[in-house]
């Protein structure tokens, strides 16, 4: 079955919510999804994990960015967080969680198969 490919581009919390949201759905289709965040979109992943849209979706009864993160991890949606944007981040792997693998974009674009799909964010 093809796959999902998805790269977070920025440091938005509203796009990278979005990718979570979209991966997970691929994943609960029987889709392997994998999810990049490339550059600054690292830097979402410094705990405490949040964004300025967190309380809005608690309120409505949604989860929250960490919430989502960690509900991705346990669908087996493979999240990447890029070196070159840890680096440009000041954060090291660990700082990432324990859901969470370094890579870089060579990698993760070798990983793309010819009937995959790849969308950025």
């Amino acid at each position: 079955m093809p796959g999902l490919n998805l790269i977070v581009a920025s440091a938005d919390g509203s796009r990278l919510y979005a990718a979570l949201e979209t991966a997970m759905a691929a994943a609960a289709l029987g889709q392997p999804a994998r999810l990049f965040l490339q550059g600054e979109a690292v830097a979402l992943l410094r705990a405490p994990v949040g964004f300025a849209g967190d309380a809005a979706r608690v309120a409505a009864g949604q989860p929250d960015l960490a919430q989502m993160i960690a509900e991705a991890a346990a669908m087996d949606v493979a999240i990447i967080a890029c070196q070159s944007g840890m680096a440009l981040a000041g954060m090291t792997a660990e700082e990432t969680g324990p859901q969470v693998r370094a890579g870089g974009l060579v990698g993760f674009l070798a990983g793309v198969g010819a009937d995959d799909r790849l969308i950025v964010y």
